[in-house]
């Protein structure tokens, strides 16, 4: 059992490192690895809830954003409905980040110090406060089934007196997020930082664990312009370090490749807004590799964006017409090639449980 009643991770297959789980919340059931569609505004771009449920893309958990949903529509709004599940109509699970990835990457912005971050909003110029106490409680409105504890995360060209820096306030902060009162069945996981240095990452991994408190641990500031050698060689070497009886979640990674390598290396929580972002710009992946659907050769291709996917944008139109959709910047292009990158990570994800476990995988 995990720290929060309510919540469980159960192991149900091995091999090597990478293992598959249920990961029980109040909201239902998530089957690992699995990957969490990105709903930043409080809504999966272009997706209604049905699509997102039914199969085969059957998304069991989504990912909401604090700073976001802070600052539009506002605490209040969402309060009203209950929480982030009421106001936007998602039954199934729901994991909130802290805000604090948004707050440091808007540098420009922002001003640190040792209690927590002064910011300017991006859509106003507003001023506001967000502390590890704040943070939580906006996480407590939203009322997300997994909370994620406030941390620095720095930029991918730190050096090493930034990322000790980040570090400290990291561990400290989630010393203080641990000790905030949270609603009722919502879990909190804390997040490991450390930068590219194997040493370093392990050295906080060991003060984040031993911290005791968190029902999963994640590993923050990856994929933020590191070369994916030097990923990956972390994720094999650290990944299966983090407590075997908890959920393992890598940040904002990545590609299908990616998560296919971090799963193998042990991981199982992933999210990233790369298979939405990619599909509203135009690239589609595929069972062949990434399409770019602007390509004169697709003009006139009267074939499925991919014959081995069986969404319903593969099931019911062409990629000339998914072309013409793109060129013509109808609203309805975004909404289908959004529907199959999604389902193509849901297939990557069923693909990965079941060579784990040793059976077949699902259409």
């Amino acid at each position: 059992m995990m720290n929060t009643p309510g919540f469980s991770f159960r192991i149900t297959a091995r091999r090597g490192r990478a293992r598959t789980g249920v990961l029980s919340t109040p909201h239902g059931d998530i089957l690992t690895p699995a990957f969490m569609p990105v709903g930043t505004q409080g809504t999966v771009k272009g997706m209604t809830v049905g699509e997102l449920e039914a199969p085969p893309l059957d998304a069991r958990i989504i990912l909401g954003n604090t700073y976001h949903l802070y600052l539009r529509p506002g605490l209040e709004v969402i309060a009203a409905h209950g929480g982030l599940h009421g106001f936007s109509g998602w039954p199934r699970a729901i994991l909130t980040d802290s805000g604090g990835f948004q707050v440091f990457s808007l540098a420009t912005l922002n001003q640190i110090d040792r209690d927590g971050v002064t910011f300017r909003s991006h859509i106003d110029g507003s001023q506001h406060r967000l502390t590890p106490e704040r943070s939580m409680e906006i996480q407590g409105v939203l009322a997300s089934d997994i909370a994620m504890a406030f941390d620095q995360c720095p930029p991918g060209e730190a050096g090493a007196a930034e990322h000790e820096e980040a570090m400290e306030r990291t561990t400290r902060w989630a010393e203080r997020c641990l000790r905030v009162r949270r609603p009722e069945g919502q879990a909190l996981f804390g997040i490991v930082q450390g930068g590219p240095d194997a040493a370093r990452r392990r050295r906080h991994m060991a003060e984040i664990v031993g911290l005791g408190g968190f029902d999963g641990h994640a590993l923050g500031g990856f994929s933020v312009g590191e070369p994916l050698p030097l990923m990956y060689a972390l994720l094999d070497e650290l990944a299966a370090e983090l407590p075997e009886e908890r959920p393992r979640y890598l940040m904002g990674v990545g590609t299908p490749d990616d998560l296919r390598r971090a799963a193998l290396a042990g991981i199982d929580l992933f999210d990233c807004v790369m298979p939405t972002r990619n599909a509203r710009n135009g690239s589609l992946f595929t069972s062949g590799g990434t399409v770019v659907i602007s390509h004169a050769r697709h003009r006139s291709d009267t074939g499925p964006v991919d014959p081995e996917c069986p969404c319903e944008t593969c099931r019911t139109v062409s990629r000339a017409y998914m072309r013409h959709l793109f060129m013509a910047r109808e609203i309805l292009y975004s909404r289908l090639a959004t529907l199959h990158n999604l389902t193509f990570y849901a297939r990557t994800m069923s693909a990965l449980r079941a060579e784990v476990s040793g059976i077949e995988a699902s259409a």
